[in-house]
């Protein structure tokens, strides 16, 4: 199998169990991001300690399932539903253990912190803002999709991922100007 295959060339792309759409259409704009998001979260994890690398790469596989979900038809809605291609309550409530885990590790910051204290933080808080980009794109999705869980599970990823970036950042650097 080539990679090209030259269908795209019209401006459209092929959906998930069938179907085409353009590439500019809100799905693949969400897509879009979502990729960049995965791809600055492996970035992460190729850099990471052993523990934050592990959550990256149960996050990527999790960025695969959301994918799938945004690059179907709502027609085909139902095959997701018995492949289990789809985000799940549970992976949002994985998010929000974490986030709890974490937040009884360290210090929160009492105001506005300065990114890039060291580069698994500046890292982790590019991946964030990639991943808040995916969730404003989200929000076509979900309005054409009411029970999708994407937008949450974007919204609690980027909180962990916020969190995680001050975990790993140690001492903060508040954006409190000092004069």
């Amino acid at each position: 199998m080539k990679i090209y295959t030259k269908k795209g060339d019209d401006g459209s792309t092929g959906l998930l169990y069938g179907g085409r759409t353009l590439k500019n259409s809100y799905a693949i704009e969400l897509n879009g991001a979502v990729d960049e998001a995965q791809s600055a979260i492996g970035l992460v994890r190729a850099e990471a300690t052993d523990e934050i690398a592990q959550i990256c790469l149960g996050i990527e596989k999790d960025l695969w399932l959301l994918m799938a979900e945004v690059a179907t038809l709502p027609e085909n809605r139902r095959k997701l539903e018995s492949s289990g291609s789809m985000v799940k309550a549970s992976m949002i409530s994985s998010l929000e253990e974490m986030i709890d885990a974490f937040e009884g590790r360290f210090e929160m910051p009492k105001e506005f912190v300065i990114p890039g204290q060291n580069r698994i933080s500046a890292l982790l808080d590019v991946a964030r803002t990639t991943v808040r980009r995916a969730e404003r794109y989200s929000v076509d999705f979900t309005q054409a999709i009411p029970d999708t869980l994407v937008g949450a599970y974007l919204n609690r990823l980027s909180d962990l991922l916020w969190m995680l970036a001050r975990f790993a950042e140690g001492d903060h650097l508040l954006s409190k100007r000092v004069e």
